[in-house]
């Protein structure tokens, strides 16, 4: 009697195993880090740990049997602080996937942690270009936007309307350089000049003497190359020194929309942001099941891209089955066209970029504004071919060892 049990469940293992209805357990560990506490923390923070919630929820791999893990991390603007987080979540915890990464020097410093792990990360809210660049890999892609489409486009857009000389007052570590260096070349090659330029560390409270030296240049446009906290104080402090409303102009390359409610209508108006909350039915609809979730705020573009890229991720996690290989997701994840609620319908790049459209859209006068966070005014749309650097013109070692 027991020899035959036996046999029978010899011959019943093996079609189970080929039927799948006894199969490994498939799982896949998604790790939010970014700056929770700090100067970025509006614009993704715990926000975007809500986003990635919602994406998990709305890829239904649960519902087909996956088991989705999210962990998050505070990597206080601090590239070293990043990169141990980052180890231990691959070496010990089993993270496949990381998101968000504000902060652009500790994006730079997982980049290549994450592809000497054969992970991925899905980068949201770090903006320098070089990710797409010199620096890019096969196991990262770059989603919601970066310092050459701010300088092409909101940049560009401040040099056409009359903005030929420029100052600029910039963060002093890699996001700031780089979108120093993208809206600088944008400015010469459309007939502007520089005047002078001024750095400034992160997490600034006193901009004074560094708006006193853009005061002083007599320059058309005074650029923010800064984000988040910085952005908005320093917009704040040019107020008082009497910058705002008088010849000059000041022009906040990376403004979003948690900056403008910070800020408050008055002292935002004719800022020019590329991504909002209101555009279209689809965007209201995240926004309004964000919202429930964030005491009433709306998602910033950060936020939005990291449901996005999530959701996109996780599509392709499920098509291939397996999470294991991030080189592979990566290639699944540009093979699939992308489509989502928030940046309709597009592609990834060979050498990572995410292409969507990029919008102008111009902060509303006080009086303008009807309801809760309503801050914007559409002006354009700018074609994803237009608003992101050609492909040939970045430097990716990806696209350059396909052309060879």
């Amino acid at each position: 009697m027991v020899r035959r049990n036996f046999l029978r469940i010899g011959m019943v293992l093996p079609m189970l195993w080929a039927t799948g209805a006894w199969s490994a357990e498939k799982t896949v560990s998604i790790g939010v880090i970014n700056d929770q506490s700090g100067i970025y923390s509006d614009m993704g923070g715990p926000g975007s740990v809500v986003a990635a919630q919602l994406a998990i929820k709305d890829s239904g791999l649960e519902a087909k049997g996956w088991t989705v893990k999210l962990v998050n991390a505070d990597h206080q603007n601090k590239a070293d602080i990043a990169s141990s987080i980052v180890r231990k979540w691959f070496d010990t915890d089993g993270v496949d996937v990381v998101a968000d990464v504000t902060n652009s020097a500790a994006a730079l410093a997982v980049n290549q942690i994450v592809k000497d792990k054969n992970k991925v990360m899905l980068a949201s809210g770090p903006a320098v270009s070089d990710l797409t660049g010199s620096a890019c890999t096969p196991n990262t892609v770059h989603w919601t936007h970066d310092t050459w489409a701010f300088a092409n486009g909101i940049g560009k857009a401040v040099v056409d309307t009359g903005g030929k000389t420029w100052f600029f007052l910039t963060s002093d570590f890699a996001f700031g350089y780089a979108l120093e260096r993208d809206t600088e070349k944008m400015v010469l090659a459309n007939g502007g000049k520089v005047l002078g330029k001024v750095r400034h560390p992160n997490g600034t409270a006193d901009f004074s003497s560094y708006l006193l030296q853009a005061q002083a240049s007599n320059a058309d446009v005074i650029a923010l190359a800064n984000s988040g906290d910085d952005t908005v104080n320093s917009i704040k402090q040019a107020a008082e020194f009497g910058i705002t409303g008088s010849r000059q102009r000041l022009a906040g390359l990376l403004i979003y929309v948690t900056d403008v409610h910070s800020l408050g209508l008055k002292l935002a108006q004719g800022l020019v942001s590329p991504f909002y909350w209101d555009m279209n039915d689809g965007t209201r609809a995240f926004s309004e099941r964000f919202a429930a979730l964030r005491k009433g705020a709306k998602p910033s573009m950060v936020q939005a891209g990291v449901y996005a890229s999530v959701l996109h991720y996780l599509k392709a996690v499920d098509a291939l089955g397996s999470a294991e290989d991030g080189a592979k997701v990566v290639a699944k994840m540009k093979e699939m066209p992308t489509d989502d609620p928030l940046f309709g319908k597009g592609y990834i790049r060979a050498d990572g970029r995410k292409m969507h459209p990029m919008y102008l859209f111009e902060v509303k006068k006080p009086s303008e504004s009807k309801y809760p966070w309503d801050y914007y005014t559409y002006k354009a749309e700018i074609p994803a071919e237009v608003a992101f650097r050609p492909l040939s013109a970045g430097g990716c070692p990806l696209v350059t060892k396909a052309a060879n």
